[in-house]
């Protein structure tokens, strides 16, 4: 090993592609092709619907282990935690989220389909998973130390009402937001976006309920469906600017148990998004009016009261990265000497945290490509994953530096 006085550590893109490790971890990433892509389908045939991910979790801390990592943990809300110490305390991380949409905790089969590979949760998150995993692999075939830490996560809570639980807890804890340096989010396939601005949203169940009744006998007492559908009635006449953008969803409704029965009860599930906060807060307000408004009106016009309840089941924050940031201008660079078209995007992903607490966060693709998430008609092509993969690996490496002799 060489003295301390001969090492040095390199971030530059034209360094580190001329170390002879570089053109190692190139050639160890064609060799996984294979097992990445096994790998890929053996996770997505694991369920793994929101706050159900101890199976999935459970596979990656073995895949972990099996990879060379010691420093395994699993959090108290299950997110697996997997340190490659570096020389300094800083750290990367690179995250890839557990939970699938698809709620279904029934056995999951992928099919090939002309070279697809056709599950759901086989693109969102199976790639970002893999891809997270075959950068691991990658590495532990190298002999390589890095100046900063490497942090993989694979970590829980990242769909809908999951609000984004795993990388809150993650990085409530000081100690991790004092030592990140950057966060690289892998969350499915494709080798050109990065995602800089975290869309922010709220989320609600909306319950009205009443006395209920028989449909002739009891005719004039409050039908809480009625006045439901009058509040979506007043929501669908709010204006929803496209500057700065804004969305409002009625993603689920439900309510009664008959058609001859006046229903007790009945529910919606709304989803406010928007690239600013005032919107999101302005919308809650419409909202939060619109449905009290209904049920009073309803209660005047009919017999008995209609009794509201507005639980907030959901709040991501809007952030934004700053043009000037180390990590995009890494991504950026890491790009160009690729090849790739990089291409600027706003969404709402797990990078939302870091950056709305000042750290540097992008969420990129696994590499490859998918389409239909969020679906049973989900596909991805690994075709092109390499690319996706280098473009991981070189971001991660600038970023962390690495340190030889």
């Amino acid at each position: 090993m060489a003295s301390s006085s001969q090492i040095y550590c390199s971030h530059s893109l034209n360094e580190i592609i001329r170390l002879p490790v570089w053109r190692k971890l190139s050639h160890s990433l064609r060799q996984l092709s294979d097992w990445i892509t096994q790998t890929q389908i053996a996770l997505t045939e694991i369920p793994s619907p929101t706050f159900h991910e101890s199976n999935k979790a459970q596979y990656m801390a073995e895949r972990f282990r099996d990879l060379g990592l010691e420093q395994i943990q699993t959090d108290s809300v299950g997110n697996v935690i997997a340190e490659r110490p570096g020389y300094k305390s800083n750290k990367i991380w690179i995250t890839a989220h557990l939970d699938t949409v698809v709620s279904t905790r029934d056995a999951i089969i992928v099919k090939h389909r002309d070279g697809r590979l056709c599950a759901p949760g086989i693109s969102d998150n199976g790639a970002g998973l893999a891809s997270l995993l075959g950068i691991t692999a990658a590495l532990s075939k190298c002999p390589i130390e890095t100046n900063l830490g490497l942090n993989f996560v694979a970590n829980v809570g990242e769909e809908g009402e999951g609000d984004l639980m795993g990388m809150r807890h993650l990085f409530s804890q000081r100690d991790h937001c004092r030592h990140a340096a950057g966060v690289i989010v892998l969350d499915g396939g494709g080798s050109e976006h990065v995602t800089v601005a975290g869309i922010g949203s709220r989320r609600f169940i909306v319950e009205l309920s009443g006395p209920g009744g028989h449909s002739w006998n009891h005719s004039d007492r409050v039908n809480p469906i009625r006045a439901l559908s009058a509040a979506i009635c007043m929501l669908s006449q709010v204006d929803l600017p496209s500057e700065p953008r804004t969305t409002l969803n009625i993603g689920a409704i439900q309510g009664g148990s008959a058609v001859n029965a006046i229903p007790q009860k009945a529910w919606m599930k709304v989803d406010i998004r928007s690239t600013d906060k005032k919107e999101i807060s302005r919308l809650a307000r419409f909202l939060d009016t619109f449905v009290h408004k209904s049920a009073e009106q309803e209660s005047k016009t009919a017999t008995g009261k209609l009794e509201v309840r507005i639980q907030q089941i959901g709040d991501r924050p809007v952030a934004e990265l700053k043009p000037e940031a180390k990590i995009l201008k890494v991504i950026q660079e890491a790009d160009q000497h690729l090849g790739i078209q990089t291409r600027l995007e706003r969404a709402s992903t797990d990078a939302n945290i870091p950056l709305s607490l000042g750290i540097e966060a992008i969420s990129i693709g696994g590499g490859g490509r998918g389409g239909e998430a969020h679906s049973s008609a989900e596909w991805f092509d690994p075709s092109g994953r390499e690319l996706g993969l280098k473009r991981i690996l070189l971001t991660t490496l600038m970023l962390a530096g690495i340190r030889a002799g």
